[in-house]
């Protein structure tokens, strides 16, 4: 009898012990699922939040004190920013956006700064200025435009970015003599480069952003020509699952914009990626698209490039300073993903997502295009034309920006 309770109780032992640490385990496992659950609701809850606050921040119609609390990039002295600027002296001018003027800044340490200088009559300006200094700090991608302060002075309101020597994409691909500098390979880097960043926007981002104003001018080149997405002024948050929204506002520049943007003020994810495929084709083939006029047909690019497809021609679409350094197989999958982009139907048109991996992609075959959204042109103005409402028939070769104020947009 004893020596069965010797062998007894040893297993009693080890069987509550046993059972102990299982529960133990059990209820652990419990609590760490459970405290999951609530981070995860938590960061949900933040991130609602987050993007109601810089939702109404944005939308509000002055720009107040206690709005700083929602701004994650330094203040600057305005009296720094005229030492560093000269002034605002012509000769540190960059260049002149449609809300104001950008100069050269060199701050103490030698740090050189693009200051831009915006409209104080423009409320456009205002909220242009809004949307960069609360939405632009919260992006990081080192194919976006990094804002490094601000600063607000009675009508003052001026943004501070990283200096990009080389400017902008336009001053290249649209000058003969500087486009001779962009070779075959540095055209693709930069195509994949505002690829990735409007990914970014789209898909990575912990804010879903639209862009709503892509063009080559808004893509500005580092000192190694990495492309880098900016004027964030009319850039819209869309929340959670959301891909999209409709404005009665309709501010953009024509040849860049949807037709659906265009036409009915319906602006999505797929709209940024139309704007794409238009600085595509620009990209590759050197010429404008509202600029572009194919002998008395007066087409758009997007338009001769559809009938060059069509015709199987599309090598004639390439930029003359390529024809000996261009890879042929890589030329012709450009111009497909460019007319894919462009589709009249915004369900047709791939996601960014798509084409990051078809421009990654080595010998994959393509879906093929349809007809993109394109008119031919009834008459060739003598200067560019702005409107207070969107024309009746969509067309991309009206080179003007269009503005459609309204105060719900």
């Amino acid at each position: 009898m004893s020596f069965t309770l010797i062998i007894m109780i040893p297993l009693i032992v080890v069987f509550v012990l046993t059972s102990g640490i299982c529960k133990s385990y059990k209820y652990g496992c419990l609590i760490n699922s459970e405290n999951r659950r609530s981070d995860e609701r938590n960061r949900v809850l933040r991130t609602l939040n987050s993007e109601r606050h810089l939702k109404d921040l944005i939308g509000s119609v002055e720009f107040r004190g206690e709005d700083e609390k929602g701004i994650d990039v330094p203040f600057f002295d305005f009296e720094s920013i005229l030492v560093a600027t000269d002034n605002f002296s012509d000769a540190n001018k960059l260049g002149q956006g449609g809300y104001g003027p950008v100069y050269k800044g060199i701050f103490l340490g030698g740090q050189e700064i693009a200051v831009k200088r915006l409209s104080s009559v423009s409320r456009q300006g205002l909220q242009e200025f809004k949307n960069e200094v609360v939405l632009i700090a919260k992006l990081q991608h080192r194919n976006l435009v990094r804002l490094r302060g601000y600063c607000i002075k009675g009508d003052e309101k001026i943004l501070l970015y990283e200096y990009m020597p080389n400017k902008s994409l336009d001053s290249f691909i649209f000058d003969q003599r500087l486009s001779t500098s962009l070779d075959w390979e540095m055209r693709v880097n930069i195509i994949l480069g505002i690829a990735r960043g409007l990914l970014y926007l789209h898909h990575d981002s912990r804010l879903r952003i639209i862009h709503r104003d892509l063009k080559t001018s808004n893509i500005l080149l580092d000192e190694e020509m990495n492309p880098k997405i900016s004027d964030f002024g009319l850039a819209r948050i869309v929340g959670g699952k959301e891909t999209g929204a409709n404005t009665t506002t309709v501010v953009g520049t024509y040849g860049y914009m949807s037709p659906e943007y265009a036409l009915d003020g319906l602006f999505s994810v797929k709209s940024d990626v139309f704007s794409f495929g238009v600085v595509l084709l620009e990209i590759i083939s050197g010429k404008k698209n509202t600029g572009f006029y194919e002998s008395e047909l007066a087409m758009s690019l997007v338009g001769y490039a559809w009938r060059l497809w069509v015709e199987n021609k599309v090598l004639d679409l390439m930029d003359p300073t390529l024809h000996e350094v261009c890879n042929v197989d890589q030329f012709v999958k450009c111009v497909n993903i460019g007319l894919l982009c462009v589709q009249e139907d915004l369900n047709d048109r791939p996601t960014m997502s798509n084409v990051v991996t078809m421009l990654d992609g080595e010998g994959a075959t393509f879906p093929t295009p349809k007809q993109p959204a394109f008119v031919q042109r009834r008459g060739l103005p003598s200067k560019p034309s702005s409107s207070s409402k969107p024309d009746t028939t969509y067309t991309e070769s009206t080179s003007s920006t269009l503005e459609i104020h309204d105060n719900n947009a």
